[in-house]
C-alpha cells in the first residue's frame, strides 16, 4: 500500500512494509524537493522513533534541538528523538526508513538511549550496520519509486531472518501498545499494564525506546495534539489538546520542551515537508506522525 501528497515544491510518498516487517518498520518514505539551483525549503521535524535516511544528492543541513545546522552524511541513522529536528534542503531526493522500538531491538545494536537525539553516518556507525547495504541497493530506478521501496523491503526481510529475536520482544510489544493507549496517563499506569516494577520498566524504556517512561508518556501526549494540527492547521490549538492536558499553559510548556518554540511561533512558520508528509502518512499508515503509528 502506498500514498503520496504533492505540493508546490515537495512530494512525499509512503510505502508500507511487508506484514512480517510491520512490527519493526513503520513505513518507507520518499521525499522529493523540486526547484531551481539555489532554492531551499526548511521545516522542523517533530519527535520520532529512529529513522535511517539515504540520499545520493546531499544538499541539505540538519540539527537536532539546539545544535548548529550541519551537513549530514549521505546515509544517516537517527536515534529516537524528543527534540525537534530543523533542516534546510535544496532540490533533493531522500529515502527514509522508520524504525520502530521493536525494530531497534532486532535490527540495531546498542541501547537506544545512547543514540537518542543524535544522528550519525549510518555507513560507518556499527549501530546501523544492518541497513548499510541499502545505500547501494537504493536509487537504481528513480522512475519507479514502488520498485525502489520493494527492493528495500526485500532486503530487510532477508536481514530480519538473519537476526535472532530479542528476549525483550514480548515486553517491548506490550510497552509500545500501552504507550499508544491514551488511557495510560502515568508511569504507574504503564507499570501496572505491563506488570513490571518501576526499575524494570525504566531499563526496558531506555534500552528499546530511548527515554524514560515519564518522558515517553509526555511525548505521546504532546504528539497526539500536534498530529491534529498537522492534519488540519485551521484548528486552534485549544481544539487540538489531548484530554490529559489540564489547560493550554500545560500544553505550551510541553510544546516548548519538544519543539524549542511556542505553538504560535510554530504555526506562523511554513511547513512544506511536514504538511505533505502528514497527509500522505495518514492516508497510507493511519497516523499523521510516526510515534503514533500502530505496528
Amino acid at each position: 500500500m502506498s500514498s503520496q501528497h504533492v505540493g508546490d515544491a515537495v512530494t512525499v510518498r509512503f510505502f508500507m512494509p511487508s506484514p512480517a516487517l510491520a512490527p519493526y518498520i513503520s513505513t518507507y518514505y520518499l521525499t522529493e524537493v523540486r526547484g531551481a539551483a539555489g532554492t531551499t525549503v526548511q521545516d522542523w521535524l517533530h519527535p520520532e522513533w529512529a529513522n535511517v535516511r539515504l540520499t545520493h544528492t546531499p544538499n541539505w543541513q540538519a540539527a537536532i534541538g539546539n545544535e548548529a545546522l550541519r551537513e549530514p552524511a549521505a546515509m544517516i541513522g537517527t536515534g529516537p528523538t524528543c527534540q525537534a529536528t530543523h533542516f534546510i534542503t535544496g532540490p533533493a531526493r531522500i529515502w527514509g526508513i522508520g524504525v520502530l522500538p521493536l525494530g531497534w531491538a532486532r535490527l540495531c545494536s546498542g541501547e537506544a538511549a545512547h543514540h537518542a537525539d543524535q544522528f550519525t553516518d549510518a555507513r560507518t556507525d556499527p549501530t546501523y550496520a544492518a541497513f548499510t547495504p541499502l545505500y547501494d541497493l537504493t536509487f537504481t530506478d528513480q522512475s519507479d519509486p514502488a520498485a525502489e521501496a520493494a527492493r528495500i523491503d526485500a532486503y530487510l526481510l532477508e536481514e530480519l531472518g538473519r537476526r535472532p529475536t530479542s528476549e525483550d520482544e514480548p515486553r517491548i510489544r506490550a510497552a509500545h501498545g500501552a504507550l499508544l493507549d491514551n488511557e495510560v496517563a502515568t508511569v504507574g499506569d504503564l507499570a501496572d499494564r505491563l506488570a513490571l516494577s518501576p526499575r524494570s520498566l525504566e531499563r526496558l524504556s531506555l534500552k528499546a525506546f530511548g527515554f524514560s517512561p515519564k518522558l515517553l508518556l509526555r511525548r505521546q501526549r504532546f504528539l497526539r495534539s500536534l498530529a491534529q494540527f498537522m492534519l488540519d492547521p485551521s484548528l486552534t490549538w485549544i481544539r487540538t489538546l489531548d484530554w490529559q492536558y489540564v489547560d493550554q499553559a500545560h500544553f505550551v510548556r510541553d510544546f516548548k520542551r519538544f519543539m524549542g518554540m511556542s505553538p504560535s511561533a510554530y504555526a506562523q512558520l511554513d511547513h512544506p515537508v511536514l504538511r505533505a508528509a502528514a497527509q500522505a502518512r495518514a492516508a497510507a499508515a493511519g497516523a499523521a506522525v510516526q510515534a503514533l503509528h500502530q505496528p
